[in-house]
């Protein structure tokens, strides 16, 4: 499981910069297109919202892939 860390000056990072960070897509436009499709899941419930915050503590899935997220 990859870990994301939310830098130390922010509350939050979006799910669509965490995915592009973590590396599970190309870009902006291709998290946008597979989050709106509901092929993403935080905490095990699909999501469809770009902008979801997430505060540290969630995990991410996508593509058999998983992502945790740390503050």
């Amino acid at each position: 499981m990859q870990v994301i860390k939310i830098r130390p000056e922010d509350d939050f990072i979006k799910l669509g910069q965490a995915i592009k960070a973590a590396g599970l897509v190309e870009s902006g436009v291709e998290a946008k297109i597979v989050i709106q499709d509901g092929l993403v899941k935080v905490n095990g419930n699909v999501e469809t919202q770009r902008g979801k915050k997430l505060v540290g503590g969630e995990i991410i899935s996508f593509d058999g892939e998983e992502v945790k997220i740390e503050k």
